[in-house]
C-alpha cells in the first residue's frame, strides 16, 4: 500500500503531492515500484495535527481520485479519512477501501457505508485522536487490549453486513515505544481473526527513537526492518512511503517462504 498524502503538514512528505499532476506522477512511480494499493489522504494524522474541515479535505483528495481512478482502472484505491462525506464521495468515484484511523469512533456510519458499497474497511486501533493521542497513552496489556478492541468492533461491523475487513493495530497511534514494540513482536496473536493484517510503521517516530533521534529521511532501513519482522508474524499489507524498498523486501520474504 503506497501512501499519497495530499496534505501540507504530513510528517514525512507534507506539501509534496497536493498538486494533481505531481500526485499523478507519484502514483505512476509507486505503481512501477510495486504498489498494489494507493492510499490517499487529505488530513494529516501525525501526532499533534490539527483537524481540517470536510470541504477542505474533499478539495484535497477528490480531484486526485477523479483524475487517477479512470487512468489506473486496475489499481485498488483507498481513502484515508475519518469523515463520512469524504469516504462516500471517494467510494462513489471508484475507491474500494475506507482506511479509518479512528476505528469507528468518529463515524459509526462507516459500517453502513462499507456494507452499501461492498467496500473493504480498515479497522485501526487508536487511543485518542491525532491532537492528543501521544499524551501519556496507557494500557493494562496493549496486545490484549487491542485484541478486545478488534473483537468488539468486528461484531459491530458484522451486524451491519460489512464482509471485508483489514486489521491494523495502529502503530504510533496512542502508543509509547514499548507499546509499539510489543504489538509488532506479538503481531501473530491477531492471526486468530483470520483477516488480513496491515502494518504502517513507515518512517514513524518509534524508528527515530530507537535510532538516536534519526530524522524521517533516515528511517527507511529501520522501516524495512520493522515491516520485514511484521511479515514473519503474519502481516499481509505494508503501508509505506518507500514502495520500492518495501516491494523488494516482500519479494525476498516470499522467495524464502517458498522453500519452507
Amino acid at each position: 500500500m503506497g501512501i499519497l498524502n495530499a496534505t501540507p503538514d504530513s510528517f514525512s512528505d507534507g506539501g509534496k503531492y497536493i498538486d494533481v499532476n505531481r500526485a499523478m506522477d507519484r502514483i505512476h512511480l509507486m505503481l512501477r515500484n510495486g504498489a498494489e494499493i494507493i492510499d490517499i489522504g487529505g488530513e494529516s494524522t501525525r501526532p499533534g495535527a490539527d483537524p481540517v474541515s470536510v470541504q477542505q479535505e474533499m478539495d484535497r483528495v477528490m480531484p486526485i481520485l477523479e483524475e487517477a481512478i479512470p487512468v489506473f482502472d486496475e489499481v485498488i484505491f483507498s481513502i484515508d479519512t475519518t469523515k463520512f462525506d469524504v469516504a462516500k464521495n471517494a467510494l462513489e468515484s471508484g475507491a474500494q477501501i475506507v482506511n479509518d484511523v479512528s476505528g469507528l469512533s468518529k463515524e459509526t456510519r462507516f459500517a453502513d457505508l462499507c456494507a452499501e458499497y461492498d467496500a473493504t474497511y480498515v479497522l485501526m486501533h487508536t487511543q485518542g485522536d491525532p491532537k492528543t493521542m501521544q499524551k501519556n497513552p496507557e494500557y493494562d496489556n496493549v496486545v490484549q487490549d487491542v485484541t478486545v478492541f478488534f473483537e468488539q468492533k468486528l461484531i459491530e461491523l458484522g451486524k451491519k453486513g460489512v464482509r471485508k475487513v483489514i486489521l491494523d493495530p495502529g502503530i504510533c497511534f496512542g502508543k509509547t515505544l514499548e507499546h509499539n514494540l510489543k504489538l509488532i513482536a506479538h503481531l501473530d496473536k491477531f492471526q486468530k481473526f483470520d483477516l488480513p493484517i496491515l502494518i504502517g510503521a513507515s518512517r514513524k517516530s518509534m524508528i527515530g527513537k530507537i535510532l538516536d533521534g534519526r530524522p524521517t529521511d533516515g528511517r527507511v532501513i529501520g522501516t524495512v526492518a520493522i515491516h520485514y519482522h511484521a511479515l514473519t508474524k503474519g502481516a499481509k499489507i505494508l503501508r509505506v512511503h518507500d514502495v520500492k524498498e518495501a516491494s523488494d523486501s516482500i519479494r525476498i520474504f516470499n522467495a524464502i517462504q517458498s522453500q519452507q
